[in-house]
Order: structure tokens, then sequence, then C-alpha cells
């Protein structure tokens, strides 16, 4: 029957079409797992093993952690023959003191083999300041974010509210300071100096970093280090940053000033994650990066690798508006 027909003929061509894409998908696939083999076969992201003299680029973003595997890629940079200048592009907030500062002493023993820049692109506050220190010359937009010289302790206490539902929690402890403060507990006297003393110790070291780093005078330096932030236009008249540009002007620098091979390719570079991290991020960026775009792949590859150490547990050198009244 004609009706017959054309019912077969339709399942038909609906076959062909749902094969197509199978094979397309398929086919896609295998491109992913090639392309992500071939990435931890290389050893490095893509750009990161170029053999050929180049710039290389490298982005510190986002809250700043612990990160072992930045710091080996920065010391992967530094033994390169083929990176002959480096761009560190900052666009943080900062995180920990204790991440900030091994951000700055791995950027500081980059820079003792190879020229380096920084670029602030958005914002480099707190613990991104420290690790925009690190740097032979600091570059920043006109209107990034710069400064908040400062650190701070943070705890939640919810005691208050337990009072209020009845509930009490027992603590047993070797000494009063001991875990102190508590979130369940009433914060002594006795808890709040000894915290602060270590603020104020920390706050003394990223002072005198600032200081050792920064050509200013002691009245200069005590003038900006009083915790806020700043406008690229008013970090320059302070001398917390060099120049006033972009990323290219952060590239003329090492040509002009550094001797760099003029027109080299400027190559991002990104930290090695485990062989067997092929996780959401990872297969996401790495699509990213396949379609074209590159910086996506780059944040989401940034992810794959830490979203599970983004804790900010301890010492912060992080800049945030006030919740406060």
């Amino acid at each position: 029957m004609p009706g017959d027909a054309e019912f077969i003929a339709d399942r038909r061509r609906l076959r062909r079409k749902l094969s197509f894409w199978r094979v397309l998908a398929v086919a896609a696939l295998v491109a992913v797992v090639v392309a992500v083999g071939l990435r931890y076969v290389d050893g490095a992201a893509f750009g990161g093993s170029e053999r050929a003299p180049h710039v290389a680029r490298v982005t510190v973003e986002g809250l700043i952690t612990g990160d072992r595997r930045f710091s080996e890629m920065l010391g992967r940079i530094s033994e390169s023959d083929a990176v002959q200048g480096v761009v560190v592009s900052i666009n943080s907030p900062g995180g920990t003191v204790t991440g900030s500062e091994e951000i700055f002493r791995a950027i500081r023993g980059l820079s003792e083999k190879k020229p380096t820049v920084t670029f602030v692109d958005g914002m480099a506050a707190s613990g991104g300041y420290i690790a925009a220190l690190a740097a032979d010359h600091i570059i920043a937009r006109e209107t990034a974010l710069v400064g908040s010289i400062g650190t701070l302790f943070q705890v939640p206490n919810f005691s208050e509210m337990l009072d209020s539902l009845g509930v009490s929690v027992l603590e047993v402890k070797s000494s009063p300071l001991k875990a102190a403060p508590s979130p369940v507990q009433p914060t002594s006297p006795a808890a709040v100096d000894a915290i602060q003393s270590i603020v104020d110790d920390t706050f003394l070291w990223f002072r005198d970093l600032v200081g050792s780093r920064r050509p200013m005078s002691a009245a200069e330096l005590n003038i900006v280090a009083d915790g806020r932030v700043h406008s690229g236009r008013q970090a320059i008249r302070l001398k917390l940053v060099d120049q006033l540009g972009s990323h290219g002007d952060a590239v003329d620098w090492l040509e002009t000033e550094r001797g760099v091979g003029v027109d080299l390719p400027v190559r991002e570079w990104q930290p090695e994650r485990d062989r067997d991290a092929f996780g959401v991020f990872s297969m996401a960026s790495v699509g990213a990066e396949l379609l074209g775009f590159e910086r996506l792949g780059a944040m989401l590859d940034r992810l794959a690798g830490r979203h599970e150490g983004l804790k900010l547990d301890g010492l912060l050198a992080l800049w945030q508006p006030s919740l406060q009244n």
C-alpha cells in the first residue's frame, strides 16, 4: 500500500539521519580523547611545550590557594630554553596568605632566570598584589583594582543561634586557647588577642614585602598600607605599579627593556593535571579549545585542576567589600 511504502521510506531516512549523527558523535568523542591524550603525553597544556622561541603567558586568576602544579609549571618555564620572557596576567582578589606566598616565591624564582612582567588585567588585590610584586615590572589597566595591603582572619560564630535553639556543644580542650576561636563557643578576649597578634605579624610581613619590592619611602608606604584598594590611575601615583597599559604593553616592555626578541609569539602555559583527571571540567576545557574558545578553555582547565582545593581556611590576604553597616 502507498501509505506503508511512505512509512517505510520515512523510517529509512530517519535511520540514515540517526546513523550520520551517531558517526559524527563518535568522531567528536575520538577527537576529544585524542586531544586529551596528546595533552597528557606532551606534559603541558596547549602551547606550553612549544619548542620554538616564544613569550610565555601564565594566568593568576580567581581565589588563590596552595597550588603545587602551578609552582611546578613555573619551574618548567624557568628551565625552558624556548621561553624568552614571561607575562604574568593577574585578575585576583587574593586568597590565603600561604597560597599567595607560594606563588610569590615561585614567580621570584622564575624572574631570576627569565625577564618577567606583571599585567594586572582587572584586579591584583591583597594576595593578588603579593603575586604581582614578584615580577620585575608591574603594568595595570587604568581601571584595574590594585593594593588592599593587609590580612584578616574570619570565622563565623553560631553560639547565640545555638543558645536560642537550646543546643549546647561540649568542648574539652588541653588549654583555653586550643582551637580558638570556635564557631560554637563565645570568643574570649584572650583568643581575640592571640589571633590579632598573628594578623599583625603577617601584615608586617606583607608590608615589608611591599617596601622591599616597590620604590617608595617609609612615609609613602604608610599611606598605601592601610588596607584600601586603589584604581590603576591612583596606583601609579602611589608607586604601587610602574605603568598603565595593556597586555600588549607588557609584551612591548619585555622587548624594549629586557631585549626579548621582537614579534615573538605569545604562548599560554597551563599547569599539568593528574593523568586520570578526566572530569567534566577537563572534557569541557578540551572541547572549548577545539572550538577556538581558548580563554574559556583555559578557565575550565584551571577549574579542573583546582576545584577540589578551593578552600579558604586560615589567614587570608583577600579583598572583599565589607558586609557590615
